[in-house]
């Protein structure tokens, strides 16, 4: 066997199936952000469950740059979608590379058999919208191109198709456009047929997804003991303002030592004194290491309005939030040393504002409600708080094995 194709068979997922479980190789993003209910009081509340409704996102790819295939093969997304007078590229690629050719004709994309798979529509105004047909029951998978807008006319095709049993992909020519399409009207369409000649193109798709992916995983969090309360001194401390609304249980994982985080509470629970902000964690000082997507930490000092953090709740469940802002002031510190009562010879640290509204996250107790979150305020030795631990080197954000020594 020709061994660029052997490789590329090993990397292609399943073979392709029906016309009805075609793009079968996409992957999940988690398609819904958390919002808040908070009835609580100012020190404890009941565990919430963030809701995972995770949506199978396809990916189909048009293209006629054989470096493109390749790269998209090698990802796992193997539906191509040729023009019907490029049969002849088809069963090239075909030769080197397990693909699933799908070809447009007229306003209908048809497999190698030329059974229907799916319509196709470009859409150029408003009454071409409408006339699209969501009971068109022959039509397992529906591709629209959008000519001029995008982000309307995809929150109105979500709207018409929402409740059929059909998948609708929207043509994206860069992966921006992409990501508009996969997350219109929160849930997004279930699929995007990405037409581009650039490899980076297929690169920073996959990316995209595999961030999203990282949802679908549970953290693994760990129990440690509170081995040490300090009062620090002043500090510039950050206070990270999410795009998103966060429930009882759910922060930040920060830290002074990327070896180990800690589950920072955000500020959504009310007290006498303070409305509740449940979009905001005072997160601790400038230096501190914070969890962002891929993996990943970013120092606090370096967040910036539209990047990106990971939200994480005492159980280990986790999802993206896109930061709107940051604040740095200077305020008193506190610190708080802990340890897994399995390693008495590595200790943990964090730094954080000495206020009442910034509290470390228990650990779970059962399935029951339990408290979720202690003021760091009343943090005392002997305690239970809970930790995120990890490789401590790091270089630019990125684990890496290396020999490291922090204290």
């Amino acid at each position: 066997m020709n061994p660029t194709r052997a490789r590329l068979l090993a990397n292609s997922g399943t073979a392709m199936g029906s016309a009805s479980t075609i793009g079968t190789n996409g992957v999940l993003i988690k398609a819904n952000l958390a919002q808040l209910q908070a009835n609580s009081c100012p020190t404890m509340c009941s565990a919430s469950t963030v809701e995972n409704h995770e949506q199978p996102k396809l990916v189909w790819i048009w293209t006629e740059s054989k470096q493109v295939m390749t790269a998209a093969v090698e990802r796992g997304w193997n539906t191509f979608i040729f023009m019907s007078d490029h049969r002849d590229l088809a069963d090239e690629w075909s030769s080197i590379a397990l693909i699933n050719p799908l070809f447009i004709e007229n306003e209908e994309i048809l497999d190698s058999n030329y059974t229907r798979v799916a319509t196709f529509s470009e859409i150029s105004s408003p009454q071409q919208l409408e006339q699209l047909q969501p009971d068109d029951d022959e039509a397992k998978n529906v591709v629209i191109s959008l000519l001029n807008w995008q982000v309307i006319p995809a929150e109105n095709i979500i709207a018409a198709f929402q409740g059929r049993q059909k998948t609708v992909f929207a043509v994206s020519k860069t992966p921006s456009e992409a990501q508009i399409f996969l997350e219109a009207l929160e849930h997004g369409l279930g699929g995007v047929v990405l037409k581009v000649k650039d490899v980076q193109a297929v690169l920073e798709l996959k990316d995209y997804l595999d961030r999203r992916n990282e949802v679908r995983n549970l953290l693994s969090l760990s129990k440690a003991t509170v081995t040490r309360v300090q009062i620090a001194g002043m500090g510039d401390r950050v206070c990270v303002d999410l795009c998103s609304l966060m429930r009882p249980g759910e922060g930040l994982l920060v830290g002074s030592f990327a070896r180990g985080l800690f589950l920072v509470h955000s500020e959504c629970l009310e007290s006498n004194y303070i409305a509740s902000r449940p979009f905001r964690v005072n997160a601790g000082p400038v230096h501190s290491y914070v969890a962002i997507p891929g993996g990943k930490t970013s120092y606090l000092s370096e967040l910036q309005a539209g990047k990106e953090v990971i939200v994480v709740d005492q159980r280990g469940q986790q999802r993206t939030a896109v930061v709107g802002r940051v604040k740095i002031e200077k305020r008193p510190l506190i610190l708080v040393e802990a340890k897994q009562e399995s390693d008495n010879q590595t200790f943990y640290s964090i730094l954080l504002q000495n206020a009442e509204t910034v509290g470390l996250v228990f650990p779970c107790q059962g399935s029951g409600p339990t408290k979720t979150a202690i003021p760091v305020t009343s943090v005392k030795v002997g305690d239970e708080i809970m930790l995120r631990v990890q490789g401590g080197a790091r270089h630019t954000g990125i684990e890496i094995q290396e020999f490291i020594v922090e204290k």
